[in-house]
């Protein structure tokens, strides 16, 4: 039965409408961070580079920027590979608690954010570790966790695994068949959990706000207070970069499952 026209055509604007409500601050918050007055105007009277130029010179910035960076790279890192081992634990695991496992590491997208940055700051405040940058990498690993088991589950759960069996079969052990043999054919699903970790942990503001501050402050808890204090058109070109960086990150994300697909064609052919 072929839809009709009127409600496919309702559709269409839907959709439009709704992204352009998502991009609209995005086109306006660009042009603003070209500006070259000292308050937020849109569109600006002036093209400048100087609020870019302001980011760059001025240390705490970039001091917040590094801890950002820091924090986001040691997520990603220690997320990935845990993510992965649970999400082939959950798929090939026959213990009975492996599907309450399964639910509570998907707590921290499930549990509305603030409660868990509540909690969060409770437990860092018993044993000494709020604004530390290990208790935030701990914090942002644990946030970042359901992203990468989402990504590579969908994967495995696709995954022919009378391939990884015959290895087996042939004398490998458990984990050299799953190095040699599955791991090749879902990496483009372990890299989009990285890169989402990544990014969850670059934007991630209301933790940080509970468990980050002094020297391991992050970049968007000093945009947050930044903009409390003052409004500064410096905030408009930080914005600008960390969309042009996820942005970057979103395309890496599709050519990556773009390139597996490709790859694991003529395998099934």
């Amino acid at each position: 039965m072929r839809p009709n026209p009127f409600v496919r055509g309702a559709l269409i604007v839907l959709v439009v409408l709704i992204l352009a409500f998502l991009m609209i601050p995005v086109l306006i918050v660009v042009p603003i961070s070209f500006s070259d007055t000292r308050f937020m105007t849109f569109p600006p009277p002036a093209l400048s580079l100087r609020w870019y130029a302001s980011f760059f010179g001025n240390p705490e910035w970039l001091s917040a920027a590094r801890v950002t960076l820091i924090a986001s790279l040691s997520a990603a890192c220690i997320a990935t590979p845990v993510g992965v081992a649970a999400a082939y634990a959950i798929e090939h695991g026959e213990h009975p608690l492996i599907r309450p496992l399964k639910t509570v590491l998907m707590l921290p997208m499930i549990v509305p954010i603030i409660i868990v940055a509540v909690g969060v700051f409770f437990v860092y405040s018993k044993f000494g570790y709020v604004n530390t940058l290990g208790g935030l990498i701990i914090a942002d690993s644990m946030l970042g966790l359901p992203y990468v088991l989402i990504s590579v589950g969908a994967d495995l759960r696709s995954f022919d695994h009378a391939q990884e069996m015959a290895a087996r079969s042939l004398g490998m052990n458990r984990l050299r068949s799953f190095l040699t043999v599955t791991l090749p054919q879902i990496r483009s699903s372990v890299i989009s959990g990285a890169v989402f970790v990544f990014i969850q942990a670059l934007d991630e503001t209301v933790v940080a706000l509970f468990v980050s501050g002094g020297d391991n402050q992050t970049l968007t808890r000093r945009m947050f207070v930044t903009l409390r204090d003052e409004i500064d058109p410096t905030i408009a070109a930080i914005s600008t970069m960390l969309t042009a960086l996820t942005l970057a990150l979103v395309l890496l994300v599709v050519v990556s499952r773009r390139s597996g697909q490709r790859q694991l064609q003529p395998a099934r052919a």
